[in-house]
């Protein structure tokens, strides 16, 4: 998929199991990132968990690639519409749906054009198109509104973890840890440090039975010379050099980090009341200053 559009603010080396314990670790490269797994197992089924881990990403990369010239996403760029899509491309796009009502608008995957634009000319045309309101979705047709187009990365690693996770659990592991740029932990704790690229750690944080995502400074730079983390609302600043948000999942953890960059405290914690499952956001302003929120 599309280059990482954040530098990944969380630290795997801060990661702590107990002392008595053996797990397996497993690292590759998919959807634009590294990506590892943590589990408690022999090696012979952590080779079968890494099949399926494989087998998923595989999927998901067919369906949410934006460079692979046959995947659904393309496909849907290509005609505007897509009919009779895949299931799992539905449920993405039901959660883009979702993230984008709670975020009142924030979320919004329809800010791709801008991605593509050559000048600040042409990004402010492409504004003109932003719109997730726009898109139509039923489980027998996709439909963009005109000259639309999506960036689907902004929550498909997240989603990509939460398929991975019910895979895993399916099949009876139960203590993992499954990094697909975004974490998610099961089965029991683990400690995981959060960085930012300038002040570097900013805070430890436990994990168990949930997820946390990760938005982080400006590494990358539009074609336009622009922010690579776009304001969907009005092309401001970021007001925070690092977003992380835990929540139940990962898809929406993943859809949170990215919304929250450019949204005040009052915002985020409003947002995150309105949400289920007690999610958390650790803030970092550009001076290193941390601010927890809560719903």
């Amino acid at each position: 998929m599309i280059n990482r559009r954040r530098f990944l603010a969380i630290s795997a080396a801060a990661l702590a199991s107990p002392s008595h314990a053996q797990p397996i670790r497993r690292r590759c490269y998919a959807m634009g990132a590294e990506i590892s797994l943590t589990l408690d197992a022999d090696p012979v089924e952590a080779e079968h968990a890494i099949a399926a881990l494989r087998s998923i990403l595989e999927e998901c990369e067919a369906l949410f690639s934006l460079y692979r010239p046959n995947s659904a996403l393309s496909e849907l760029h290509r005609k505007g519409y897509f009919k009779s899509p895949d299931p799992t491309f539905v449920s993405l796009l039901t959660a883009c749906s979702a993230a984008y009502d709670l975020t009142n608008g924030r979320f919004d995957p329809t800010v791709q054009p801008i991605w593509l634009a050559a000048s600040e000319n042409e990004a402010q045309h492409a504004r003109r198109l932003i719109g997730w309101n726009r898109v139509g979705l039923t489980k027998e047709l996709v439909q963009l509104g005109p000259d639309q187009a999506l960036i689907l990365n902004v929550i498909a690693q997240g989603f990509a973890t939460d398929l991975v996770v019910r895979a895993l659990r399916k099949a009876g592991w139960e203590k993992v840890l499954v990094n697909i740029g975004e974490y998610y932990a099961s089965g029991r704790q683990r400690l995981l440090g959060v960085t930012d690229p300038v002040h570097r750690l900013v805070e430890v944080t436990h994990l168990k039975d949930r997820a946390i995502a990760t938005s982080s400074a400006d590494v990358m730079r539009l074609r336009s010379g622009g922010a690579h983390i776009i304001d969907s609302m009005g092309g401001n600043a970021p007001l925070w050099s690092t977003v992380s948000v835990q929540a139940p999942d990962a898809t929406t953890a993943d859809a949170l980090s990215t919304a929250f960059r450019h949204a005040s405290e009052a915002e985020i914690a409003a947002t995150l009341a309105q949400a289920a499952g007690d999610g958390i956001a650790i803030c970092v302003r550009p001076n290193g200053k941390v601010v927890m929120l809560q719903g």
